[in-house]
């Protein structure tokens, strides 16, 4: 009878644990469900998604590219370019306030740009001064105008290579590297244009912007292939430099998308009768061509982009987002030929079918980003393909994300 007892006592707990069990987990789904909040609507275009997704995860545009602390450099600019011009799409203040905050947080008001030192004559710096050109229209705000005349005196005061091609960086001495022409010649070029009332003073940029896409021609294609490499050193003194050429090893696909980004963001601005102006449309064309020849079945480019067989490489985001944009826009403006945007739309759906994923709160990602790639500095990046295969790969770097918003617009997605 004990034992009966005992075994019916057990069975009642049991019996409630388990109803209570029951109960609850209704709730459970019940409350998650009720949680889940959609922070980014589906029904919006891929543009404005990601843009949203941006600003969700980074809300202060100061703190973009993973940073602890506020800073003024070249992907906050990047992202807030993209970031305009949804805004001029959508009308939506958020995103004008996003833009604003930015400039308003980074540039006191003297006019002194927060974190930035004109002594370190780096080109990457430049590239925030398309903020200030969108703003000071809109605001008329005396220190916006302030911080681009400081940004002017920078390319004024840029060292040069013997023929008279921008360093990358002070610390990175006789090089022109590709990315620092996307940095710096939009801005030089917007800037003398609207803000500069000498005339020969203005003419004369605008052939110095033009000679910087010179040299990259004549110093970093390659005539086999018709890519161009990362870098060029003028000494030949770096390891990663080719003793004979001075160029870096490799053909990087950010690199090149930097540099396609800048002729067409360039040709904005630069007169159809400058004799510069058919030269550069004769560059985009041999770049697009070398680039398509290199495009993976999947619409997608490689990181080191000529050597996707080889063990390691991947494809990745930031360059396919920044090739995309450019054949796009190239198309649009009519420097390059319609094929080309066959070319864009096959690029930006191996975009959204392989590398963006959706989160349950409606959060957009994309997907494998390099990180970071440079040449030389401390610790020492070689150029060498295990160095760009083996850099940081990481989701949602603005590299990737602001090219992806930008390519987005002008198909239309």
């Amino acid at each position: 009878m004990k034992f009966k007892t005992f075994a019916s006592f057990l069975f009642a707990i049991v019996s409630m644990v388990g109803c209570k069990s029951m109960e609850e987990k209704p709730m459970e789904t019940a409350n998650s469900n009720q949680d889940m909040e959609m922070l980014v609507p589906a029904n919006l275009k891929w543009s404005e998604r990601m843009m949203l997704s941006e600003m969700e995860r980074v809300p202060k545009a100061s703190m973009l590219d993973f940073q602890e602390k506020p800073r003024w450099s070249y992907t906050n600019g990047l992202v807030l370019s993209a970031c305009a011009k949804v805004y001029e799409q959508t009308a939506n203040e958020q995103y004008y306030d996003y833009i604003y905050n930015y400039a308003d947080e980074l540039i006191d008001s003297t006019g002194t740009i927060e974190t930035y030192k004109l002594s370190n004559q780096n080109l990457d710096m430049i590239k925030s001064g398309d903020v200030l050109l969108y703003l000071y229209p809109k605001t008329k705000e005396e220190r916006f105008l302030i911080a681009m005349e400081t940004l002017d005196s920078q390319m004024k005061s840029q060292p040069k290579t013997s023929d008279g091609g921008y360093w990358h960086k002070k610390v990175y001495p006789h090089q022109m590297w590709l990315d620092g022409l996307y940095m710096a010649e939009p801005f030089h070029i917007k800037y003398a244009q609207e803000y500069i009332d000498n005339e020969a003073e203005v003419q004369q940029i605008y052939d110095d912007v033009v000679l910087q896409f010179d040299l990259i021609q004549k110093h970093s294609r390659d005539e086999k292939t018709g890519l161009l490499y990362h870098g060029w050193d003028e000494s030949k003194e770096q390891e990663w430099a080719n003793k004979e050429t001075g160029n870096s090893p490799h053909f990087w696909s950010r690199a090149m998308g930097w540099y396609g980004m800048a002729m067409v963001d360039v040709l904005d601005f630069l007169p159809e009768d400058h004799p510069g102006h058919a030269r550069m449309v004769t560059y985009l064309n041999q770049f697009a061509e070398a680039i398509t020849a290199v495009q993976d079945e999947s619409g997608l480019w490689y990181q080191v982009i000529d050597q996707g067989d080889r063990e390691g490489n991947y494809l990745e985001a930031s360059g396919t987002s920044m090739f995309t944009y450019a054949f796009a826009k190239g198309v649009r403006k009519g420097y390059l030929p319609q094929k080309y945007r066959q070319v864009a739309e096959k690029a930006y759906k191996g975009l959204i079918d392989d590398l963006v994923t959706v989160e349950d709160n409606g959060l957009v990602n994309l997907n494998q980003i390099c990180g970071v790639a440079g040449l030389g500095g401390n610790p020492y990046r070689d150029g060498s393909y295990e160095y760009y295969v083996g850099e940081i790969i990481r989701p949602n770097d603005p590299k990737g994300t602001g090219p992806f918003i930008m390519a987005s617009l002008e198909l239309d997605q």
